[in-house]
């Protein structure tokens, strides 16, 4: 099962997209894709998608999931791009966050702040938490996942690295944190551990990695960030990123106004960005 938000952004309503790729509206049945509607996913799925009325034109994506409260990333987890960073593997997940408020659309676009020299882009596999999860074991951390979607996790590298302190100041802007444009279930995603996943700029290719290069995999991230917060339904986890990132090329390459930058993952769809400046 796919599911979506649309409309205009802060006023989302739920949506599926059906078998033939279209979307429908799925508001006479719930409010949004929040919550304890991810809980209990399983009433959606006994739900005839040809019931459901056809969303017309084209709408704006909004985030997959609505009411995050956490935005958790995972940095340095594909050893490639460890390497490329300079960076040895660490011995535990490196966890940093994002504020809440750079959620945006998968197709919404990227906000480079004032002052800006080094904004990058980093292709990532996301997933959302479906079930309270607090000290879960590895064996059963599948059970509190409501499904995947895909992630841009743009970084601003000079605020991030060169001007002390935590991560967070350097990931947090505003429209840093694409998401989207689905929310698909496991029983659909299949094989996680080995999607193919792409990013171009300006319609070159700059990332081509698999998911199979992650070193910290999902059911191991749930029951490791469980020990030390409570997960909730609807916070989001992005895993990291393959090599191709902005910061590795040889001389480093960032994003300006009026690039263009597309991903995609298997399965789990595509999204498209323009960059603009914030004057």
């Amino acid at each position: 099962m796919k599911l979506a938000r649309y409309g205009a952004r802060g006023a989302e309503k739920p949506g599926l997209i059906d078998a033939d790729g279209k979307l429908r509206d799925l508001s006479g049945h719930v409010s949004d894709i929040a919550g304890d509607v991810l809980t209990d996913l399983d009433k959606l799925k006994s739900i005839d998608p040809a019931s459901l009325p056809l969303v017309e034109g084209e709408p704006r994506y909004g985030a997959c999931v609505g009411g995050t409260r956490k935005f958790i990333c995972i940095g340095l987890n594909y050893a490639d791009h460890a390497a490329e960073s300079g960076m040895d593997v660490p011995p535990e997940p490196v966890i940093f966050a994002k504020f809440t408020s750079a959620i945006c659309g998968p197709n919404d676009p990227i906000i480079i702040p004032r002052n800006s020299v080094k904004t990058d882009w980093e292709v990532e596999l996301g997933f959302v938490i479906g079930k309270t999860a607090k000290y879960v074991k590895e064996e059963d951390a599948m059970d509190h996942v409501a499904g995947f979607c895909l992630i841009n996790d743009v970084s601003e590298r000079e605020f991030q690295a060169e001007r002390a302190g935590q991560w967070v100041k350097g990931k947090s802007s505003d429209n840093f944190g694409p998401t989207g444009p689905w929310l698909v279930t496991p029983d659909e995603v299949g094989d996680f551990d080995n999607l193919g996943m792409w990013l171009e700029v300006n319609g070159e290719r700059v990332q081509d990695g698999s998911t199979a290069t992650m070193v910290y995999r999902v059911p191991f991230l749930v029951s490791y960030l469980s020990q030390f917060f409570t997960l909730e339904p609807g916070d989001i986890i992005s895993t990291g990123t393959p090599p191709g990132v902005g910061l590795g090329f040889k001389p480093p390459r960032y994003l300006k106004a009026g690039d263009t930058v597309e991903l995609g993952i298997a399965g789990l769809g595509t999204q498209k960005q323009i960059c603009v400046a914030d004057d």
